[in-house]
């Protein structure tokens, strides 16, 4: 593997160059953005067989059974699809530069308020190469430097996509320090998260643990992108056909993502009935159950070689693989309950063709995303038609939901006089 020796003052002389050069970026007009995108989405794809060798060495080191490794893994498609997520957001408008309110005073003074970059953006993830690709588009079209930290295991893959970036910001008259990838190392983190005035604010995308401790350690504004722990709730008037459907695309489609599915709630009214129609899908994607005591005693009667009996701690759990948890409700209000005490808030989801009970539930669910009769993998800023995202926020404050190119922006306030004073 190939590795960078690093220390404290070499990362901090990193992020001053990187402070640096977000001037750059910020200057540079719309126009000029889009075509940077555009040449590094051109880039990209005509070096397919390049990213792709390196990602074959990370992936190489990582345990087959890692549910991470789905997330680590790049394919022809998928380098093409983020090639077309870098294009997306190109052809988006420039949230930069925006004039949200304008007004003369009494005494002349023109006052206006408009969009400005945030500055130098901070991410640390885990895993997911296509968040280097997604996180230094959304940057530069919002006229951001970015300061990436990926994990090891996907350090040659990171490598290979940053020095892409950089060649395309170097042939576009660019410092290459308007992206900067900082070393793996753990011993480091630190200084990243220490680095006032040097990184304007840090997104923490990845497991639950990292992201709190990023929010328990920073000296830097913290936004989060938090775990995923959603649930489907199959109320006593679904359509269990749709719900079938909509529950074994939201557990299996792609398990290790923060979107997928990890709870199944269902009415007892209908539980009798419908839990068996999920079994045969989940038996060919071999999904491990963890029932509560009423649906253990349900699938038990029809059979289904991976029942397990839920422990407390199968619920509020972010299986990210192919698990399972399923709880037997009374009702609506159980429904709500359980979903109040163990969402992360992120994704959840009703099936009912009762229009007031969905009404109910969308507006009482305390969620980033909040769904009826869809599967809450459609949580993504490309399905959201945001181009892509950096990833979803479950906090309240400045961003929730996809965390995309509109929310890479703050606000300044401009006045312009001929030499008013205030006493």
């Amino acid at each position: 593997m190939q590795t960078i020796s690093s220390s404290s003052e070499q990362v901090l002389r990193q992020l001053e160059k990187t402070q640096a050069a977000a001037s750059l970026i910020r200057n540079l007009d719309a126009h000029n953005k889009a075509t940077l995108l555009h040449t590094l989405a051109e880039s990209v794809a005509s070096n397919m067989a390049l990213i792709l060798a390196a990602n074959a060495n990370d992936v190489a080191r990582m345990n087959p059974d890692d549910p991470k490794r789905d997330r680590l893994l790049l394919t022809e498609d998928r380098v093409l699809a983020l090639a077309a997520s870098i294009r997306a957001v190109a052809s988006l408008p420039d949230p930069s530069g925006q004039t949200l309110l304008q007004h003369t005073m009494d005494n002349g003074v023109r006052i206006r308020k408009i969009t400005v970059p945030l500055g130098v953006v901070g991410v640390i993830y885990e895993s997911r190469p296509n968040v280097t690709l997604d996180v230094s588009a959304l940057c530069l079209r919002s006229g951001n430097a970015a300061v990436l930290r990926g994990g090891s295991d996907a350090w040659e893959t990171n490598s290979a996509l940053v020095a892409l970036i950089q060649d395309v910001l170097e042939y576009q008259g660019l410092s290459r320090e308007v992206v900067t990838l900082l070393p793996p190392d753990r011993e480091l983190v630190m200084t990243l998260l220490h680095a006032n005035r040097l990184v304007d604010i840090l997104i923490p995308r990845g497991s639950e643990g990292l992201i709190r401790f990023v929010r328990e350690h920073a000296r830097i504004p913290v936004i989060e992108t938090g775990a995923g722990v959603c649930h489907t709730y199959v109320q006593e008037d679904a359509d269990l056909e749709k719900a079938r459907a909509v529950v074994v695309n939201a557990k299996v489609s792609r398990p290790s993502v923060c979107n997928a599915l990890d709870t199944v709630l269902v009415d007892a009214g209908v539980a009798a009935t419908f839990l068996p129609r999920l079994l045969p899908e989940f038996d060919q994607w071999k999904v491990d159950i963890y029932a509560d005591e009423t649906a253990f005693e349900l699938i038990a009667q029809v059979g289904y070689a991976r029942l397990h009996r839920a422990a407390p701690s199968d619920f509020g759990k972010e299986f990210l693989g192919y698990g399972c948890s399923v709880k037997v409700v009374s009702g609506l209000d159980e429904a709500l309950q359980h979903i109040r005490h163990f969402s992360s808030r992120h994704s959840e989801a009703i099936i009912s063709e009762n229009q007031l009970v969905c009404a109910r539930f969308l507006n009482e669910v305390d969620a980033a995303a909040v769904y009826s009769n869809v599967s809450t993998r459609f949580t993504d800023g490309g399905s959201f038609g945001l181009g892509a995202e950096i990833g979803i926020s479950t906090q309240k404050l400045h961003a929730r939901g996809p965390f995309a190119l509109e929310k890479l922006v703050t606000e300044k306030w401009i006045g312009e006089g001929e030499g008013q004073t205030r006493w």
